[in-house]
């Protein structure tokens, strides 16, 4: 009984499957061919370098304070100092050890934050770009009749007449020869 419900429910799923309109698309490939990629890694590369100049002043400055550092150490070396100087030397080199300790911290701060932000950013341009994608896809797939159309790494195997990524590269203006071009250099 147990076997003639299961072929029932297979026979029955099976039906359902062949009357659905199915599509795959190329998720990556329309990422990059996106008309906002090329900004939006521009933007991405741009503030990345910003940020890598904060991080190239921040470990300027705490190359200037080891080298006060040095000096007062090469000064606290010296035999013949006076009690007195030595003293005042040795505080100086304890202000010294303070702004170095705080300057790294601000270092590994700054870094952190800021690859937080580009991460962020990150995230927030590639949602807009795939909700742009994803809403060409839905229109697509409402003019042309498809039940349903998913990203076609989600899925083990599929044949090549289920892929629409070029209809859909064509709906987005651009040449699908062209863009696979470009993809396998990448």
């Amino acid at each position: 009984m147990k076997k003639i419900l299961a072929i029932i429910a297979l026979l029955s799923a099976t039906t359902v499957w062949a009357e659905l309109k199915v599509g795959t698309v190329d998720m990556l490939l329309l990422v990059r061919n996106h008309a906002d990629y090329g900004r939006n890694k521009t933007l991405l590369q741009q503030t990345d370098k910003d940020y890598q100049r904060k991080m190239d002043l921040i470990k300027a400055d705490l190359e200037k304070v080891q080298e006060e550092g040095k000096k007062i150490s090469d000064q606290l070396r010296n035999p013949m100092l006076a009690v007195t100087v030595k003293q005042k030397l040795e505080k100086d080199m304890i202000d010294i050890q303070n702004r170095f300790f705080a300057g790294q911290q601000k270092l590994r701060s700054e870094m952190m934050r800021s690859q937080q932000e580009l991460q962020a950013l990150e995230g927030r341009l590639l949602k807009t770009t795939t909700d742009d994608i994803n809403n060409r896809i839905a229109k697509f797939a409402d003019a042309n009749g498809y039940d349903m159309i998913i990203d076609g790494s989600a899925v083990r195997f599929s044949k090549k007449s289920f892929d629409v990524t070029d209809s859909i590269l064509k709906e987005m203006g651009v040449d699908p020869a062209k863009a696979k071009k470009i993809d396998e250099s990448k």
